[in-house]
């Protein structure tokens, strides 16, 4: 099987490369590092690339831009795909307010342009869209809560097992990201259900790992694990959230992690 993965060197990118050159997959990675472009050196996913590269057997790089619609293809085009993962985006709600065109580009233009390259040149293919629980707005914060000794839990047994797709995704505050993405994830439906593709939607959110290029504007609990590894002092918390300070969110996220004595809080 061949698959190509996109944002093949951010955190769920690798994953999924390493994951099925594992299994014995030829794999192509596109990326083209936008990442740093949106947040500098830290976000820099050069240092996971050369790591795949090593670590890898059947996988090959290209670094393209997916918003370019003839060099992505051309791809489609020279290869024949079984399996699409895209993973691609631009991750950042507050980088979005600061970027909004290029955010859109990104996240919906890039989208749209590897579904019809995928629906022209590799029609039976499955295609994943990495999408985000953040296509729901603020409707989710609606469903009522309940007060536990040491977490908030869902008060309604039905929600138990999370939000539900039903959850409305209109008449609710997104964030500029939030919108691109619930475009890039209606369009993403619209294709499996108008051409009959097999189009699979993967609404994540909050994810992290070891090979996360984390940043203050995304990847929030990686940054603050470093930070408190390397015992820097924490900043507030902003908004509604229910801890005084990032060091007392990360211990009760993780209760192994001992407190360094220059953390706050």
């Amino acid at each position: 099987m061949k698959v190509l993965v996109t944002g093949s060197s951010g955190l769920i990118g690798s994953e999924a490369v390493e994951h099925f050159d594992r299994q014995g997959h030829e794999v192509v990675g596109v990326d083209n590092n936008m990442r740093r472009v949106f947040f500098g050196p830290a976000g820099d996913t050069l240092w996971n690339l050369e790591r795949l590269k090593a670590a890898t057997k059947r996988f090959a790089h290209a670094a393209l831009d997916i918003r370019d619609r003839t060099a992505i293809e051309e791809l489609f085009r020279a290869q024949r795909f079984d399996l699409i993962v895209h993973c691609a985006a631009q991750p950042s709600h507050d980088k979005a307010r600061e970027i909004p065109l290029l955010d859109f580009e990104v996240n919906a233009l890039g989208t749209v342009n590897l579904l019809e390259a995928t629906r022209q040149h590799s029609p039976e293919a499955v295609f994943v869209f990495l999408s985000t629980n953040k296509v729901y707005g603020d409707a989710p914060n609606e469903i009522p809560l309940a007060e536990l000794e040491r977490r908030y839990d869902y008060a309604r047994a039905e929600d138990f097992a999370g939000v539900a797709e039903t959850c409305r995704i209109d008449q609710t505050l997104h964030s500029l990201f939030g919108a691109s993405k619930a475009a890039a994830d209606l369009v993403a439906q619209e294709y499996g259900r108008y051409f009959n593709m097999k189009v699979g939607i993967f609404r994540g959110g909050c994810l992290t790992g070891p090979s996360h290029s984390g940043v203050e504007l995304h990847g929030t609990i990686s940054t603050v694990m470093t930070w408190c590894a390397r015992s820097r002092s924490l900043p507030q918390i902003r908004g509604p959230a229910r801890c005084t300070t990032w060091g007392a969110a990360a211990r009760t996220a993780f209760p192994c992690w001992r407190r360094s004595s220059g953390s706050n809080g």
